[in-house]
């Protein structure tokens, strides 16, 4: 029997995007905020686009869908993998339109872009080089690649340990953030062709 992957919906903007990429990759996926559906779903996907502050309104504005995602994932142990705001909803807070908490699943926050370039533009959009770290195996999700990104904010993750993966954009910004079973990209997968799909499968066959 397919494994079923819960795609969380709160309105993020890039929820069908995402939905149409599982799926080309052979996955099973239900769209939800159903607390009792995420806590059966084998995989969760959180995806997200905007500003952390609405994305994070909107995660908490789904009744009992957090709480849900933290007891699968802490305690049932479910991979997880964040995308984009999706991803950057990990960390402790966020900066942009004020001060917002995130999720606190890995320490860090999410700060603006500020190139140490001057002739580099804001927000980050297009495409870009993905450096999976040193400490980071071969043969994970996270390969070395091309992918698509569009972002003003980063995340900066507490411990070094965290990053995953690296890009540059006037500066290193972290391209990917994981801890035990769970993983966040700042890029698009659904966005980016061959390099995307890819990683999509990967992420459906990992047994962390």
């Amino acid at each position: 029997m397919a494994e079923v992957v819960a795609l969380v919906d709160y309105g993020a903007g890039n929820l069908h995007s995402v939905e149409n990429a599982l799926k080309r990759v052979g996955a099973k996926v239900k769209v939800t905020a159903d607390p009792e559906v995420l806590r059966a779903a084998d995989r969760i996907v959180l995806p997200g686009v905007g500003s952390f502050k609405a994305c994070a309104e909107g995660l908490h504005a789904a009744s009992g869908a957090v709480e849900a995602m933290h007891e699968r994932v802490f305690v049932g142990g479910a991979p997880f993998l964040g995308i984009c705001v999706g991803m950057q909803l990990l960390a402790s807070q966020g900066l942009e339109h004020g001060e917002t908490a995130g999720l606190g699943w890995i320490a860090g926050t999410v700060r603006l872009i500020e190139p140490r370039d001057g002739s580099v533009k804001v927000p980050h959009m297009g495409w870009n080089d993905v450096a999976r770290m040193p400490h980071v195996k071969p043969g994970g999700v996270i390969e070395n690649g091309e992918a698509y990104f569009l972002h003003s904010y980063h995340f900066k993750p507490r411990h070094h340990e965290d990053v995953i993966a690296m890009t540059d954009h006037g500066g290193g910004l972290v391209a990917a953030v994981g801890r035990a079973n769970m993983l966040g990209v700042q890029f698009h997968p659904e966005k980016s062709q061959a390099f995307g799909l890819s990683l999509l499968e990967r992420f459906l066959e990992w047994r962390p």
